[in-house]
This record gives C-alpha cells, structure tokens and sequence, in this order.
C-alpha cells in the first residue's frame, strides 16, 4: 500500500471542494441546474476514485467532504432546488469547528497532534521540550485550535447566508477565493503570532 501524500489533507481542504463548485457554476449557468449538479457530484466521485488509486486508501476528510456533497446534491437533484448543493461549504465548516472545539474540550487540540505527527514537535512534550516551553506550546495551539474553529463557525454562517440569499455565480466567489484566501491570510497572521511568542519565551 502507498503511503499517503503528504499534503493530501491540506489539498482536500484547500481545492477538493472548488472543483465541484466551479463545474457547478458553469454548467448550471448554460444547460440548467441538473447538469451542474450532475458535473459536480461526478467530480467528487472522481476525487474519491483517484485518491484511492494514488495512494491506496481515502483520507477521512476527502470521505467526509465527497459524502456530505454527493448527499446534498442527490437532495437538489430530487428536490431540483440548487441550494441544498450549495449548503455543503456551509456542512463541512460547521464539522470542522466542532472537531477542533471537541479537541480543545479533552485537552487534545488537533493542531497540536498534526504538528506532532508531521515530526515538528516531539510526541512527548514533557519529555522533549524543557517545562517553560512546554507550557507555552501547549497554550499556544490550544489557543490557536479554538480560534480556527471561530473561523470556520463564522464563515460557515456566511456560507448559509450566501447560499440562501446570492446568486451562483457570487456564492462560488466565496466558496472558492474567498474561503481559500481569508483562510490563507488568517493562518499566516496566526505564525506571525505564534512566532513572537516563541521568540519572547526565556
């Protein structure tokens, strides 16, 4: 078996989800919302099918996004009302704040784990990192777990409003660019701040 690519997840959670989008827009602007929803549910089909070829397995979230989207859209499909598609953003930032909120809640931030996992922290803080360091990392990433779910929770709230109130085309927008760069531009303020408290740690 493959090992997994090692930015597989950050792919997902960065593109895997504006491919079906942009399909969707496009297609449903020029041969109608069934056609758009069709090319859409196919791409994440797709997604699940090559990864699976690629690496040998399918990431947890890469299931999660395509399930939650293939499910949305069979709703649209029967229902012939796009919003249920457009609702899917909205679904899986809402999954995303509260695993990262869960994790914080039984002192087990999710950041923290990832970091620890990809080998840029010990796995044993209280083994690896000298006691006052070892406090300040632990605060630093539960602090920074906690606000990311803000961030999701938040844009979440602005996905729903804008699947029930915008047009396609200004949705997709938000989906798309603008999820991709407030999350880009949020996170690296985030290693700003986390740089200067490392670097004020004695």
């Amino acid at each position: 078996m493959k090992r997994p690519l090692p930015k597989g997840q950050l792919r997902t959670l960065l593109l895997g989800g504006i491919f079906p989008v942009l399909l969707f827009t496009v297609i449903e602007n020029y041969l109608g919302i069934a056609w758009g929803l069709a090319a859409g549910m196919l791409f994440g089909v797709g997604e699940i099918l090559w990864e699976h070829r690629m690496q040998g397995k399918v990431d947890a979230l890469t299931w999660g996004g395509n399930g939650i989207l293939l499910f949305l859209g069979g709703i649209s499909l029967i229902t012939q009302e796009g919003v249920w598609f457009k609702l899917q953003p909205a679904f899986i930032e809402g999954v995303m704040a509260g695993v990262l909120w869960v994790s914080v809640g039984v002192n087990r931030p999710l950041l923290l784990i990832l970091v620890q996992k990809q080998g840029g922290l010990p796995q044993n803080l209280s083994t690896g990192l000298r006691p006052g360091l070892q406090e300040c990392v632990q605060k630093a990433f539960r602090g920074l777990t906690l606000r990311l779910g803000i961030f999701f929770c938040l844009h979440g709230v602005l996905a729903v409003w804008a699947a029930l109130n915008w047009s396609t085309t200004a949705w997709a927008l938000l989906k798309g660019v603008g999820f991709t760069l407030s999350l880009v531009v949020y996170l690296v303020v985030e290693s700003f701040v986390l740089r200067y408290r490392f670097a004020s740690i004695p």
